[in-house]
């Protein structure tokens, strides 16, 4: 069965002629349904061995579409040309009607007749979720692979605080709808956090803002043509990917990790495996292949695990570092969830573990650790102002390890957002997260490391300790920057939110895919500009020409909407005086310089930082248009 759902201001709808013969003999009329979810419907051939299993399934999603949107009338509109193998008419009326009846318990319904020709006129709300598509196989209605940790999660209760860097413990609680325990006045973004996560809803209302600016600049879109939550990212935006990715793993390789690679898709019974599944919070995708079932990864845990379990490991390895880009991990996260870069189905995941030898040792490693993603974070120019951090532990830890939570909590240097838990529900037992509060309010986590007592022993994981005796390791789960979507979606939700502050939104600029943009005021400049462009180039700065046929006016006005922080205009000046009129885009000012006095300011800025070429051909004349 295919569903077409569209949440709507109205439905207004009128038979025509009958159709089919088996036309439903109903008398004509005509029918409005003001704020409704119009679901039009095919059943199809498939459906025909398993009507019940059909109706059951189409129920759930639409219970689950209607429940997120909050709509309370239901309309069922037949529609066979959504399908190309529609069932037969007596088989395709018989489950409408199930249809119909299974949701009349909990929604007003409204069915449109069967076998007519119709006129129709809807009004959709337009909004994220005002528009989505489901399709139903009868057999494998119900059969979504969910780990019982997220079962447990959606129904896990807590204890809340906000704990100070100096030590002083708040417990929070909402009441009508706001947060007491703990003054917010100073500290708005971490009131955001603390609502967020207690109130525990993840669904999107509203576009985020950075979706606009990730086509417009046209870095990433979404791809129609793959399931929902994979993205196409155009040759801008795979630059900055890739030198995120470039920057991540540097720095890890520095700290001193192994890198590995292992496979993206693994047998769904393998013993360890599988119970690792139930103790992730994660929904997962599954392939049959010509030999078994398989699921794909959402983190490299499983990987270097294995490859931890075939290992000779002595105490002197450790803590033994292994590192991995996952490209790429998948969750299939819901629907109604996914925005744009900040909640995905595929993603690039960094994954760093540290086998370490007991708790005091991890805990050590953790403090490591902790200053490598701040150093990565900054790389970004993402600091303590851009981030809230939370701490979610089990009790029993907390109350052996108080002051080692608490120094975390010093070290990050402002109040925090605590989550403690009775029992251990995850396989973890202390976890920090550094959250980005994005326009809308919403909280994404980037940074995150957890101390593992459990997968150890789930893999059997185990090195011999100075006694010549067989122990097994405890394991740090660290991704040092988040996944590199996520990234992005913060690098443009600040720069969103900057430009609501009146500033000039800008990326940093070893990530300006364009770090100059020489701008010709006529075709006679055009190899002069060529000339300047190759001596920038040289340097490792990217830099292009606007040789297009346009006025100054509009190339510098392109250029400020692409975000290029160096405009440099040339004409007569310029070439007689051998220096540069450069606006900086950050400020809005123009200085005159030398071109080696440009250089210099832009390769001191971007020091140290990994660098790709011009992802684009230098002149704009020969460049496509991906989008708009």
């Amino acid at each position: 069965m295919k569903l077409l759902l569209i949440h709507s201001d109205f439905l207004e709808y009128e038979q025509k002629e009958k159709a089919i013969k088996s036309a439903e003999d109903v008398q004509k009329e005509k029918k409005r349904v003001e704020d409704c979810l119009v679901v039009f419907t095919c059943v199809e051939r498939c459906d025909e061995d398993s009507p019940a299993q059909a109706v059951a399934g189409a129920v759930k999603e639409i219970q689950d579409v209607a429940n997120q949107v909050k709509a309370k009338k239901i309309v069922i509109y037949p529609w066979v040309h959504l399908s190309s193998e529609p069932a037969s008419a007596g088989a395709s009326l018989k489950v409408l009607k199930e249809l119909e009846t299974s949701l009349g318990a909990e929604y007003e319904v409204h069915r449109s007749p069967f076998g007519w020709y119709k006129s129709f006129t809807i009004s959709c709300k337009g909004h994220p979720l005002a528009e989505l598509s489901r399709k139903i196989k009868a057999g494998e209605a119900g059969k979504e692979e969910v780990s019982e940790a997220l079962k447990k999660e959606e129904t896990l209760k807590s204890e809340w605080f906000i704990i100070e860097p100096d030590g002083k413990m708040n417990k929070i609680s909402i009441k009508d709808g706001k947060i007491i325990g703990f003054d917010f006045s100073k500290h708005k973004k971490l009131e955001k956090l603390a609502k967020y996560e207690m109130q525990k809803s993840r669904l999107v209302k509203q576009e985020p803002p950075h979706i606009k600016l990730m086509k417009k600049l046209e870095l990433v879109d979404y791809e129609p043509g793959s399931d929902p939550g994979n993205l196409r990212y155009y040759p801008k935006g795979r630059m900055i990917k890739a030198l995120i990715e470039d920057w991540v793993t540097q720095k890890v390789l520095e700290y001193g990790v192994m890198d590995v690679e292992s496979p993206i898709m693994y047998d769904f019974e393998h013993p360890s495996l599988k119970k690792y599944l139930n103790r992730f919070p994660a929904r997962q995708y599954t392939i049959q292949t010509p030999n078994k079932k398989v699921f794909l990864r959402f983190a490299a845990c499983f990987g270097q695990f294995l490859m931890a379990h075939d290992a000779t490991i002595s105490y002197r390895n450790l803590p033994l570092r292994m590192y991995e880009l996952t490209k790429y991990s998948f969750r299939v996260e819901k629907r109604g969830e996914l925005a744009g870069l900040r909640r995905l189905r595929t993603f690039t995941m960094p994954d760093c573990h540290a086998f370490c030898k007991d708790i005091g040792q991890a805990k050590e490693e953790m403090l490591v650790r902790f200053d490598l993603a701040d150093e990565i974070q900054k790389g970004f120019d993402l600091g303590r102002d851009d981030f809230e951090f939370a701490v979610r532990v089990v009790k029993s830890f907390w109350n052996e390890n108080k002051d080692y939570v608490v120094n975390l909590v010093k070290k990050w240097g402002k109040p925090t957002l605590v989550e403690m838990w009775d029992k251990q529900f995850f396989y973890f037992v202390l976890k920090h997260e550094w959250n980005f509060v994005d326009a809308l309010d919403k909280a994404s986590c980037l940074t995150t490391d957890q101390i593992d007592v459990e997968n150890s022993k789930t893999y059997d994981l185990k090195f011999t300790d100075a006694d010549n005796k067989q122990k097994h390791l405890i394991i740090l789960h660290l991704s040092p920057s988040g996944a590199v979507e996520r990234v992005m979606y913060a690098l443009l939700e600040k720069a969103y939110m900057q430009q609501k502050q009146g500033k000039n939104p800008v990326l940093p600029l070893w990530l300006s895919p364009t770090q100059v943009r020489l701008c010709p005021v006529s075709d006679k400049f055009n190899e002069l500009c060529k000339e300047i462009a190759d001596k920038i180039e040289k340097k490792k700065v990217r830099v292009d020409i606007d040789d297009r046929v346009e006025s100054i006016q509009k190339k510098i006005r392109d250029a400020e909407l692409e975000w290029v922080p160096f405009i440099v205009v040339i004409g007569e000046k310029e070439q007689k005086s051998n220096k540069l009129a450069v606006r900086f885009r950050a400020s809005g000012k123009v200085e005159n310089m030398k071109p080696d006095d440009l250089i210099k300011l832009i390769t001191k800025e971007t020091k140290g930082k990994p660098y790709r070429p011009l992802p684009l051909p230098r002149l704009l004349t020969r460049r496509p248009v991906f989008y708009g």
